[in-house]
């Protein structure tokens, strides 16, 4: 399987900087289990959910880890917090490979190593701190500065756990009106946990895309939400890439467990999910149009085919979808076979 069989064309002009208006307003492509394609927006999802299906979303909540701050020679610098160490340091990304003290805010500065790594000094909570001082971490294609809305449009209206350096971007389309719509269709809404770091980011280097390797990402699954799973009847309809990443993960054994307690599997998952991945979960996902190349379209490619999705992005650039984190959202159905 070559990298260049997941590459695709797409106008600078489709990189949504913003989400639409409200919500649930984005446009909707779906792609059915019978083959067919229908563009609709995103309010529609209900009508293709049914009764008995579970629906799974991600509760994480996304951190404003983009620190701007400025070295003791007064140049600025920008630092992205990836993933908590030990006590308040921090695993970082940095441009250069600065060592040394970098002010941020009143009572917060960092000294990093090398650029890689950085200890965090505050008064009060990191949380607090982060919510003052702190910009959200949007991605590099959104090329605007951070604005103050984005700390509402970059975060659903589920967000809970805090502890992501992006957002489970398929889910910014939900309101809670909509969910309570689903709900009172009999469909099951469900919460899990991963907590979305360099692993969904990373970019795939080797043109042998089975060579590639996922970092771990951290998750946790309530176990009602497990024996929902296996006893249901109806479909599970996962939210996300993170969300079918952490439940495939640990349901196909590629997860290491932290601990099982208090009603909750807790681990991590460096699943790398790609045609011929063999789900033993999820029959239906929504999800966000995803860039060239990257593991997230894989995972796509793996439940709808390549081929297939292929042709669907190339029907979303004629149609003019939005793309990327900002951008419009699918429903892939498992294919039925005939």
């Amino acid at each position: 399987m070559r990298l260049s069989g997941f590459d695709f064309s797409l106008p600078e002009s489709l990189i949504a900087l913003r989400p639409a208006p409200r919500r649930d307003h984005a446009r909707l492509m779906v792609l059915r289990s019978d083959g067919g394609l229908e563009d609709r927006r995103f309010w529609h999802l209900p009508e293709y959910l049914r009764r008995g299906d579970i629906l799974v979303l991600n509760k994480t909540r996304v951190l404003p880890v983009r620190l701007v701050g400025r070295r003791e020679d007064g140049r600025p610098l920008d630092i992205l917090l990836v993933r908590p160490l030990k006590g308040a340091r921090w695993e970082c990304l940095s441009r250069g490979k600065h060592t040394g003290r970098v002010s941020i805010g009143e009572g917060f500065w960092a000294f990093l190593t090398e650029g890689r790594t950085a200890e965090l000094h505050y008064e009060g909570t990191l949380e607090e701190v982060l919510m003052r001082d702190g910009r959200m971490p949007l991605p590099p294609y959104i090329k605007r500065p951070s604005r103050a809305e984005d700390h509402q449009w970059y975060q659903t209206v589920y967000a809970r756990e805090a502890g992501s350096i992006a957002a489970p971007t398929a889910g910014l389309h939900f309101t809670a009106g909509l969910l309570a719509d689903i709900e009172r269709k009999g469909v099951a809404v469900r919460y899990l946990t991963l907590h979305v770091g360099k692993g969904t980011f990373v970019p795939v280097r080797t043109e042998k895309v089975q060579e590639h390797r996922m970092e771990a990402e951290y998750f946790e699954i309530e176990t009602s939400l497990l024996e929902e799973v296996s006893s249901r009847r109806g479909r599970l309809v996962a939210v996300g890439t993170t969300t079918t990443r952490a439940l495939e993960g640990l349901l196909s054994g590629a997860k290491s467990t932290r601990g099982n307690g208090n009603g909750l599997v807790r681990g991590e998952t460096d699943i790398f999910i790609r045609p011929g991945h063999a789900f033993r979960a999820v029959d239906a996902l929504v999800t966000n149009f995803h860039l060239p190349r990257s593991t997230p379209l894989m995972l796509a490619s793996a439940l709808a085919g390549r081929e297939r999705l292929l042709e669907a992005y190339r029907h979303a650039v004629e149609q003019s979808y939005r793309f990327f984190s900002y951008g419009d959202a699918m429903l892939i159905e498992k294919r039925t076979t005939a």
